[in-house]
C-alpha cells in the first residue's frame, strides 16, 4: 500500500442515490457535499467513443431501449437520463469519458475510472480507456486517477497503455485466486463486495500490501466499522450520510 492517499469516502457512480448516475450533475453534487473522490463506469459506443453508463441497454437509465454498443456517441449524448431519474434533471445526458474527466478536474475530485465494457469488447475498452487517459496526463492537468474492472483483459489493456496509473482489480468476494491476480497485474487495491467480507478477508490483503476498497456502503455505522478494520475506503451511493468520512484520507 505504499504511496496509497485516496479519501475514505468516494461516491458510487458520480453522485449515488442522489442525482442520476453516471452523469455530470452527479459530479456537482459530489463536490457540493465537499466529498473529494467519485467512481464512475465508461463503455465504448458503436463507434468507439468512451461514454459514462453501467449497463449494456439504456432501459434502467433511460426509460427507453436501445444498446449502447449499437448506438453512436452523438446519438447516446442525446439521451436524457436525467428525466428518468427526477424531472428537476431533464435534459441531463449521457456525458463522454473525457467531459467527466474534465470536470473531475476543475471539482477537484480524484476519480476511479471503472472499465465497464460490453460483452466482447473488453480488450477495446480497455485500450480506449487508456489511451484517454494518456493524452490528458500528457497535460499533467489531469484529475487523480484509480483505474479499475471486473474485466483482468480490459484492465490489461488499459494498463498497457498507461503503466504508470494507480490500479485496482475489483470482485465479488475475496479468494486467494483474486488476490493473486491483483498482484499479479500489480495493483494497489483490491475492491471488494460488502456482502460476506470478513476480517481476515481484508487482513490477508493488507498484509500482501494492497489496499481494501468496499462497495457499495450506505450505512455510516458499517462504514467506521469497516474502517476501522483496516478498509482504505467504502463506495457509497449514499454520501449524505457518510460525511463524517468524507476528508479522512488512508495514506500508508
Amino acid at each position: 500500500m505504499a504511496g496509497w492517499a485516496w479519501p475514505a469516502l468516494v461516491v458510487h457512480r458520480c453522485g449515488g442515490a442522489l442525482a442520476p448516475e453516471n452523469t455530470l450533475a452527479g459530479l456537482e453534487i459530489a463536490a457540493r457535499l465537499g466529498c473529494q473522490a467519485v467512481e464512475f463506469d465508461v463503455m465504448l459506443s458503436a463507434d468507439g467513443q468512451p461514454v459514462l453508463i453501467h449497463d449494456e441497454t439504456l432501459d434502467r437509465t433511460a426509460g427507453r431501449p436501445g444498446h449502447v454498443a449499437e448506438l453512436g456517441a452523438a446519438e447516446l449524448a442525446g439521451v436524457d437520463v436525467g428525466s428518468h431519474f427526477h424531472p428537476a434533471y431533464a435534459g441531463e445526458a449521457i456525458p463522454a469519458f473525457g467531459a467527466a474527466l474534465e470536470r473531475c478536474r476543475s471539482l477537484r475530485l480524484a476519480a476511479n475510472v471503472e472499465i465497464k465494457p460490453a460483452a466482447g469488447k473488453e480488450r477495446q475498452t480497455g485500450q480506449v480507456v487508456g489511451r484517454c487517459l494518456r493524452a490528458i496526463d500528457a497535460g499533467a492537468d489531469g484529475p487523480q486517477v484509480l483505474l479499475s474492472s471486473f474485466s483482468v483483459e480490459a484492465l490489461e489493456a488499459a494498463i498497457a497503455e498507461v503503466p504508470h496509473l494507480s490500479r485496482a482489480l475489483l470482485v465479488g468476494s475475496y479468494s486467494p485466486a483474486a488476490l493473486a491476480m491483483a498482484r499479479k497485474l500489480s495493483c494497489v487495491a483490491l475492491n471488494l463486495s460488502r456482502e460476506g467480507l470478513t476480517a481476515a478477508d481484508v487482513d490477508a490483503v493488507r498484509e500482501a500490501k494492497l489496499a481494501v476498497m468496499v462497495y457499495t456502503v450506505n450505512a455510516f455505522d458499517e462504514a467506521r466499522r469497516l474502517l476501522d478494520w483496516g478498509v482504505a475506503g467504502v463506495f457509497s451511493d449514499r454520501p449524505d450520510l457518510l460525511l463524517p468520512l468524507a476528508t479522512e484520507c488512508c495514506i500508508t
